[in-house]
């Protein structure tokens, strides 16, 4: 609410002129946290796509009807499933589909019910970046892309 004008104002408390600032020159140095980013080692920086979180919700619930000898392999497993099938539907250009995750469960041998064998290969993989960049730059694109022997996608 706005002071009656009548009233006093101390000098403390008065509004003071403000004084326009110049505009930056052009050539002025741009603060280095906004520059963009550019890595200089190729590769290890994933495929954007819209939506990649889904596949793994589409992975695990997928795997949530396979039998799986030991129930906390369960999520390492998905995440497998769900980083492959983000790869291919990135490669496409779309967000994850259920037919991505069946091609990942293809390629990955995950299928009903998942050994001992098959869940080793993935322990630990929720715990390192590296093992799940080296896991993802394991299957080919050309491998990604064919179709999957379970659906049309």
């Amino acid at each position: 609410m706005a002071q009656p004008s009548f009233a006093p104002v101390p000098e403390a408390g008065a509004v003071r002129p403000t004084v326009p600032t110049q505009p930056p020159e052009i050539g002025r140095v741009k603060n280095p946290g906004l520059l963009r980013h550019v890595p200089r080692v190729p590769g290890r920086y994933g495929n954007p796509a819209p939506n990649e979180g889904f596949a793994l919700t589409l992975a695990a619930r997928a795997l949530g009807e396979i039998p799986v000898e030991h129930a906390h392999d369960r999520e390492e497993i998905a995440l497998a499933v769900g980083l492959v099938a983000a790869k291919r539907a990135s490669l496409i250009g779309r967000g994850p589909t259920p037919g991505d995750v069946a091609r990942a469960m293809d390629l990955l041998g995950v299928s009903a019910p998942v050994t001992t064998e098959v869940a080793r290969r993935f322990r630990g993989l929720s715990h390192s970046y590296a093992a799940q960049r080296d896991l993802v730059d394991t299957v080919h694109d050309a491998d990604l892309l064919a179709p999957s022997e379970g659906s049309a996608t």
